[in-house]
């Protein structure tokens, strides 16, 4: 995994996954199975629908 280095010296991954119009109960599985395989940035966002479900795993 790349990363790049921020302003206040955290590494932040370059590649990040995302759930933009992943349907409600299929977003647990796949976020599961991102962190899984090594995705630490995963993009939620509330207007998406499913950040409450990303946020409890």
């Amino acid at each position: 995994m790349e990363y790049v280095a921020l302003n206040n010296g955290v590494k932040m991954p370059k590649l990040g996954y995302g759930v933009y119009q992943t349907p409600p109960e299929e977003t647990e599985r796949c976020v599961r199975e991102a962190i899984e395989i090594g995705y630490r940035s995963i993009d939620t966002a509330q207007a998406y629908g499913n950040d409450v479900i990303c946020c409890k795993l």
